[in-house]
C-alpha cells in the first residue's frame, strides 16, 4: 500500500508530506485545486517522463518520494530480476533538476525509468474513465480469468513450455531447410572434405616446420662443408683450438698455487675446455647427419605447395582456419549421412514438447470452465447494485487450432445491458459509465482472489449521482476491506462511504498560488461535504444531510 507522498517544488506545490492510511480513502476538492497535480506527480514517482514545466521555482529541484508497504505482495522476485534490494518498506524517489536532468532511486539504488514503469505494475493501479477500454483488451480478459482460476502460475508454466516448444518446432524447420540445401551439394562438399581429410592436417605449425626444414635441406653442402672446416679449426693436431687450450690449461696450472687470480683464470681456461668439447662433439653429431637428400627435399617442397593451394582454394590464410573448414566439411556431409536420424530425433522433441504444452494448456482451460459462470454471477449481482439491473454478462471460450500465449482458448467479454438485447463485445455495446461500472464490479471481484496493488480512481464516478453513486461508494469500500483504494472524486455520497477524507486546495500566498493536500477530521469532513452539497454557502440543510451521509 501507499503510506506517504512527499512532494517538494512541483507544479502548484511548494512543499507537501501527507499520509495515507489502509482501507478506502478519498480526495476531494474543487476543479483545479491540484488533483491533476497530484496524479502528476505520482506518475512522475513511477516512471513517467518529466517535464521541466512542471518545476515551481526554476532555479531548484523538484524531489517526489513515495512509500510503499510490500511486505504481503510477494513480489520478491521482481526486485531479484531488476537487481534491486528487497525492502518490505520500499522508497521511491524521482528527481528533477533545473538542468532538465532527471534521477531515480529505489531503496537508495538509481534506476532507470524503464525499471520504475516495470515496478509501477505491482505498486499502483491509476485507474479513470478513460482506462475502460483496458476491458476490452484480450490480454485484460484473460488476466481476469486466470486470476480467479488461480491459474496465474500455471500460465507462466505453460508460456515457459510453450517457448521450448515453439523453439522445437523453429529448429526442426531449420534442420529440414539445411539438409535440403546439404543434400544439393552433398557431392562437392564430400569432395572438398575428402581431400582435406587425404592431405592428413597435422599441428597448426606444420607450415612453419616445412619451410625451416626445406631451407635447411637446401644448403645441406654448405653446412656440412663449414661444419667439417669448423672441427678442423677445433681439433687440428698442432694448431686447433683443442690444442691451444690443453696448453693453456698446463701453464696456467703451474702458476695457479701462486695466487687467487692466476687460480681464477686457470678455472675459466678449464670452464673454456669444457664448453669447447662440448662444442667439438655438437659439431661432429651434426656432421654425421647433414646429407644432401635430393628426393626428400621435393617431397617437402610438394607438402609445402599443396598446403598453400588448399588454403587458397578455401580463401584462408593459415593451417588453423583450414582445419577450422575440415571440420565444418564433416559436419555439413554428416548432415546428410545422419540426416534420417537427426530428423526423426527433432520430429520426437516436437512431438514430445508439444504433447506435454497441450497438457498444461488443457489444464488451465478446464480451469477456466469452471470459473466462468461464477464470474458471471458475481459480476451481475455487483452490476444489479450499480443500477444495471438488466444487465447479463458472458464469459465466452472458444477453441483455437493453434497454441497462444495464453493456451489453447480465445476469451472474449460480451454483455447485454437490456432485456431482450443480444449478447455483444463490450467495446461495441456499452456506455462509457457502463464500462466504469464493469470495470468497478470486475476490480472488486479479483479483490478477493490476488492481492492487487494500490488502486487510484480518477473520477471514475463522473456521469452519475444519487443512489448509483452510494453505491458506487459502497462497492468501493467493500474493496477496501481487501486492499488500499483511494478515489478521487466530486460526488459527496462517494466521499461520504471512506474511512479517510482528504482535501486538496490552494491558496494565494504573495504573489504565487500553493496547492495543499490535508487530512480532514470528522467536522472538517462535514464542511466540505455540505459545500460538495450545497456550495459554497453551506446551509444548514446542506450540514444536516452531510451527518446524515457520515451517519454521525
Amino acid at each position: 500500500m501507499l503510506v506517504s507522498l512527499s512532494v517538494q517544488n512541483y507544479a502548484l506545490i511548494k512543499r507537501l508530506q501527507i499520509d495515507f492510511t489502509k482501507g478506502y480513502s478519498v480526495i476531494t476538492g474543487e476543479t483545479g485545486a491540484g488533483k491533476s497535480i497530484l496524479l502528476g506527480a505520482l506518475g512522475l514517482v513511477l516512471g513517467n517522463r518529466a517535464d521541466l514545466t512542471n518545476l515551481k521555482d526554476k532555479d531548484k529541484k523538484c524531489v517526489i518520494e513515495a512509500e510503499f508497504q510490500i511486505g504481503s505482495y510477494k513480489i520478491e522476485q521482481v526486485f531479484e530480476d531488476l537487481e534491486l534490494d528487497y525492502e518490505p518498506l520500499t522508497i521511491i524517489r524521482r528527481e528533477l533538476l533545473p538542468n532538465g536532468k532527471s534521477r531515480a532511486f529505489v531503496n537508495d539504488t538509481p534506476v532507470n525509468l524503464k525499471a520504475l514503469q516495470e515496478l509501477k505494475e505491482y505498486l499502483l493501479d491509476i485507474h479513470s474513465q478513460q482506462n475502460t477500454r483496458s476491458l476490452s483488451d484480450k490480454n485484460y480478459q484473460f488476466y481476469v480469468v486466470d486470476a480467479l482460476a488461480g491459474n496465474l502460475d500455471i500460465l507462466k508454466t505453460y508460456q515457459s513450455e510453450h517457448k521450448k516448444y515453439k523453439k522445437a518446432v523453429k529448429e526442426l524447420a531449420v534442420l529440414k531447410t539445411n539438409q535440403e540445401e546439404a543434400q544439393q551439394q552433398y557431392e562437392y562438399n564430400l569432395h572438398l572434405f575428402k581431400e582435406l581429410q587425404n592431405a592428413k592436417l597435422k599441428e597448426v605449425d606444420e607450415i612453419e616446420t616445412l619451410e625451416a626444414d626445406i631451407e635447411k635441406l637446401s644448403h645441406a653442402e654448405d653446412i656440412k662443408t663449414y661444419l667439417f672446416e669448423s672441427l678442423q679449426v677445433s681439433t687440428e693436431e698442432q694448431i686447433g683450438a683443442q690444442t691451444l687450450l690443453n696448453q693453456l690449461q698446463v701453464a696456467l696450472s703451474k702458476i695457479a698455487p701462486f695466487d687467487e687470480d692466476y687460480t681464477l683464470m686457470h678455472e675459466r681456461a678449464k670452464s673454456l675446455k669444457i664448453e669447447l668439447d662440448d662444442l667439438v662433439f655438437e659439431l661432429e653429431k651434426h656432421a654425421e647427419n647433414v646429407e644432401a637428400n635430393p628426393d626428400e627435399l621435393e617431397n617437402l617442397n610438394d607438402r609445402l605447395s599443396l598446403l598453400f593451394d588448399l588454403q587458397k582454394k578455401h580463401f584462408v590464410t593459415s593451417l588453423e582456419e583450414l582445419i577450422k573448414v575440415r571440420e565444418n566439411l564433416a559436419e555439413k556431409v554428416g548432415q546428410v549421412e545422419d540426416a534420417a536420424d537427426l530428423l526423426v530425433a527433432a520430429e520426437n522433441k516436437v512431438k514430445e514438447q508439444k504433447a506435454l504444452t497441450l497438457k498444461i494448456a488443457q489444464e488451465i482451460s478446464n480451469n477456466r470452465k469452471k470459473v466462468v459462470a461464477n464470474l458471471k454471477s458475481e459480476l451481475e449481482t455487483v452490476l444489479a447494485k450499480l443500477s444495471m439491473e438488466n444487465a447479463q454478462f458472458l464469459v465466452d471460450i472458444q477453441p483455437v487450432k493453434d497454441f497462444t500465449e495464453f493456451g489453447i482458448d480465445d476469451v472474449s467479454f460480451l454483455l447485454s445491458s437490456n432485456k431482450g438485447s443480444d449478447f455483444g463485445l463490450l467495446k461495441k455495446v456499452a456506455s462509457g459509465g457502463e464500462l466504469s461500472r464493469i470495470m468497478l464490479g470486475i476490480k472488486m471481484i479479483l479483490s478477493k482472489f490476488v492481492s492487487l496493488p494500490t488502486i487510484l480512481f480518477d473520477e471514475i464516478d463522473t456521469g452519475v449521482s444519487g443512489d448509483v453513486a452510494t453505491k458506487i461508494a459502497d462497492v468501493m469500500n467493500t474493496m477496501g476491506q481487501n486492499m488500499q483504494v483511494i478515489t478521487i472524486t466530486h460526488l459527496p455520497q462517494v466521499a461520504s462511504k471512506a474511512q479517510t477524507h482528504y482535501k486538496v486546495f490552494k491558496k494565494v500566498e504573495g504573489e504565487e498560488t500553493v496547492s495543499y493536500l490535508t487530512a480532514l477530521d470528522t467536522n472538517e469532513r462535514i464542511e466540505e461535504i455540505a459545500e460538495m452539497l450545497g456550495g459554497k454557502e453551506k446551509s444548514k440543510s446542506a450540514i444536516e444531510h452531510a451527518t446524515q451521509l457520515l451517519s454521525i
